[in-house]
């Protein structure tokens, strides 16, 4: 699928990262004009009114025609989106992120996933930090401007090692806090993950994930939005006899004989409930949930996010103005 992305981890990281960005600005072309909100409903991107040009100052792009013929004054447009926006985003680079079972790893979508929101918020004065969920540590980039920040950023995650099984990374929950120590304005706090670390091992419905309490502290102050990594394999079981599954962050391994039409079934039906908490937490977190799989075209997934979170906005519009 995707410009021929399925074998783009077999190619060299510089060629990978050309790959990435002629795919993300060829298909996202149109969403890339610093309005950034489009990932989130909100009214930082509509018009806020026209003033008078400066000469040196403005760009003629932005004229506002319309007042300017009424007016017979040069007017410029203003839009929300023309404020400084700092991004903050967390990237998951810890072993269950090295899974792929289909067009691409989950390490992959992580990847592409970071460089979409990287130029979607990309815009004059705008910054992008980044913190790193790795093997053994969590690397804190500060936030700065330009495409140059950005790429070196991407080249990072490229290049972040594997671990072998029996890994021990530091927990969500600490890297969701170690962001929301950074992020002291207000702006957009982005997470990539498949958000499994500090999943409820109980069948307690009262249960919540251990990162859920921390997602909602950032979601206070910040805009969230909640990017899920998913594999298709980590859904349901095809059924091509005994297999042995390993869990890559602690290790252990389990022969499992998947011939067996119940097991897969009670399979499925745990994946489905595991998706679920993560849903209903990221919901009750207040974070915008944006889903991710491997097996599907997610530049489209992510413009259909864009989209509807500009519908959400629109109608939400009229109730702001009377507010």
């Amino acid at each position: 699928m995707h410009e021929g992305y399925a074998s783009i981890h077999e190619l060299a990281p510089e060629r990978r990262l050309r790959r990435l960005e002629l795919t993300i600005t060829r298909r996202l072309d149109g969403l890339l004009h610093g309005q950034y909100l489009g990932l989130l409903p909100g009214a930082g991107s509509e018009l806020a009114g026209s003033r008078e040009y400066r000469p040196g100052e403005d760009e003629v792009r932005r004229m506002d025609w319309a007042v300017t013929a009424r007016t017979a004054v040069p007017h410029v447009r203003e839009v929300e989106a023309d404020r400084e926006l700092t991004t903050w985003l967390l990237a998951d680079a810890t072993p269950s992120m090295d899974f792929g079972t289909a067009e691409i790893e989950k390490r992959e979508l992580a990847v592409a996933a970071t460089a979409a929101v990287g130029f979607l918020t990309a815009g004059s004065g705008n910054r992008l930090g980044a913190h790193v969920l790795g093997v053994e540590s969590i690397r804190r980039f500060p936030a700065r401007t330009g495409r140059t920040h950005l790429l070196g950023l991407l080249r990072m995650l490229l290049a972040v090692p594997r671990a072998g099984s029996g890994a021990q990374p530091p927990g969500l929950t600490e890297a969701i806090a170690g962001v929301r120590r950074s992020a002291l304005r207000r702006g957009l706090v982005v997470v990539v993950s498949d958000f499994l670390d500090g999943l409820p091992e109980s069948d307690d419905p009262e249960a919540r994930p251990e990162w859920e309490e921390e997602l909602r502290r950032v979601a206070v102050r910040h805009q969230v939005l909640a990017v899920e990594v998913a594999d298709p394999r980590e859904l349901e079981l095809p059924d091509v006899g005994l297999i042995t599954l390993v869990d890559p962050e602690s290790g252990r391994r389990r022969e499992v004989s998947t011939g067996d039409r119940r097991l897969r079934e009670r399979y499925a039906a745990a994946a489905a409930a595991q998706r679920d908490t993560v849903r209903q937490a990221l919901r009750r977190a207040g974070a915008a949930h944006l889903p991710l799989r491997t097996d599907r075209d997610w530049v489209a997934d992510i413009v259909r996010h864009v989209y509807a979170q500009r519908r959400l906005a629109m109608a939400a519009k009229p109730t702001q103005g009377k507010a």
